[in-house]
C-alpha cells in the first residue's frame, strides 16, 4: 500500500516517505537526521506539493507545450520560454491550504527552535539532485538567512522558478517519462534553521586530488560555507589521517573577507574580516579532527566516500549541512600504496610524498 503523499514533511518525521518527496538534498538530511547526525532542523514543501500547485496553475500543460515547440539549441528561444514559465509562477496564486499548512510548519519551527522570526535557509531540493550520477547537481538555488513566513513562501517559489532555468528546458527527458507523459520535473523545496556559523565548509572523505582514500580533506573559511562554496574566499585546507585521526598538513590561509548576515542590508554579504582573526586558522587543531571524525562515520554509514558541507557555530557546536555521494574518485578503482615491513621508512616516505602531491 502506498504512503498518502504529503505537502509538508519534516527531516525529523520522515518514515514512509515516497521515493523523490524530499528531493535529493532534504531527503539525504532526512537520512542523516534518522542516523543520528546533527543536522539543523528543516521541514520540505515536498513535490507533492509543487505537483498540486503545478497542476492547479496549468503550468504542467504550459511545460508540455513549450517543450513540444522548443528548439533547445536555440539559446533565445529557450532563455525567452524560461522567462515566460517564470512569469507564470510568479503570477500564479499560491493554493490557501498550501500556503497555510507553509505558514504554519514556520511557525512550528520558530517555537521547536525558541526564536522568534527564526533566520532559515530556503534550499531547493531537486528529485535529480545529490544522487549518485545525479545530472542536475548542483544547479538549483539556496536562499540563505530568510526571516518570516511572507519571505519564505516568496522564497519557495522563487525555488520553483528556478527549476525552469535553461538547463532544465534543454533536459531531455527519459524514455519512461515520455511514455508516462510525466514531464514535470520533480522538486522539493526545504526550509532549514540557519546556523550561525563561527565557521563553514566542504570535506571529502577521500583525498579529492588523488583519490586516496586513507585520508580526509577539508577547506573551511570564517563566516558561512559560501565562501568555500562559491570560491571567493581561498579557504583554509587541512587533510587527516583517515585511520589514525591523525592531522597530516595544515594550509592556512589569510582571509580577509567573510560571508555573513548584514543587518543594515537585512541580506548575507560578502563582508570585511578583521585583520587579526583573518590571518589565524579558522579551525582549531580539534575542530578539524572533530570534523574529520564525522567525516569517518557519514562514510561508514554511506559505505561509501562523501562531499559533505559542515559548520561550527558560535558555541563550538559542529552540525552536518550536507550529505552526498562523491562521484569522481568513487568510481574508480582503489589504488593502495605499500607501507609495509619491506622497504620500511623508504616506502612510507614515498607513501607519505604521494599522498601529499596530489597526483
Amino acid at each position: 500500500m502506498t504512503a498518502a503523499l504529503r505537502s509538508i514533511v519534516w527531516i525529523d518525521d520522515a518514515t514512509d516517505v515516497p521515493d523523490g518527496q524530499l528531493g535529493g538534498k532534504l531527503g539525504s538530511l532526512a537520512e542523516m537526521t534518522a542516523a543520528g547526525f546533527a543536522v539543523p532542523l528543516a521541514f520540505g514543501v515536498t513535490a507533492e506539493a509543487f505537483r498540486l500547485f503545478a497542476e492547479g496553475t496549468g503550468l504542467v500543460e504550459e511545460l508540455r507545450r513549450v517543450r513540444a515547440s522548443l528548439d533547445v539549441d536555440d539559446l533565445a528561444a529557450v532563455e525567452t520560454a524560461s522567462a515566460e514559465l517564470t512569469r507564470l509562477i510568479d503570477a500564479a496564486p499560491l493554493p490557501a491550504a498550501l500556503e497555510r499548512e507553509i505558514r504554519d510548519a514556520y511557525a512550528q519551527l520558530e517555537r521547536r527552535a525558541g526564536t522568534p522570526d527564526l533566520p532559515v535557509a530556503v534550499r531547493s531540493s531537486g528529485v535529480s539532485e545529490d544522487l549518485e550520477g545525479a545530472s542536475f547537481a548542483g544547479q538549483y538555488d539556496t536562499y540563505l538567512w530568510i526571516q518570516g513566513a511572507d519571505a519564505v513562501l516568496a522564497h519557495v517559489r522563487r525555488c520553483w522558478t528556478g527549476l525552469f532555468g535553461p538547463a532544465v528546458l534543454t533536459y531531455r527527458p527519459t524514455e519512461e517519462a515520455k511514455m508516462s507523459g510525466d514531464e514535470l520535473p520533480g522538486m522539493c523545496v526545504g526550509v532549514q534553521q540557519m546556523v550561525r556559523a563561527r565557521a563553514a565548509g566542504v570535506m571529502f572523505t577521500l583525498d579529492p586530488i588523488s583519490g586516496d582514500r586513507s585520508k580526509i580533506v577539508l577547506e573551511g573559511c570564517w563566516g558561512l560555507g559560501e565562501g568555500v562554496v562559491k570560491g571567493d574566499v581561498t579557504p583554509d585546507r587541512f587533510r587527516v589521517d583517515k585511520v589514525t585521526l591523525e592531522l597530516l598538513e595544515s594550509d592556512v590561509s589569510t582571509q580577509t573577507e567573510e560571508y555573513r548576515f548584514d543587518e543594515a542590508r537585512g541580506e548575507v554579504d560578502l563582508m570585511p574580516l578583521e585583520a587579526e582573526r583573518g590571518s589565524q586558522p579558522c579551525l582549531t587543531e580539534a575542530q578539524v579532527l572533530a570534523i574529520a571524525e564525522l567525516g569517518k562515520r557519514v562514510e561508514r554509514h554511506r559505505k561509501a566516500p562523501q562531499d559533505l558541507e559542515w559548520a561550527v557555530d558560535h558555541d563550538g557546536a559542529l552540525h552536518l549541512l550536507q550529505a552526498r555521494p562523491e562521484t569522481v574518485w568513487s568510481t574508480k578503482p582503489q589504488k593502495t600504496v605499500s607501507s609495509g615491513a619491506e622497504g620500511g621508512a623508504v616506502d612510507r616516505v614515498l607513501a607519505r610524498f604521494m599522498s601529499f602531491g596530489g597526483s
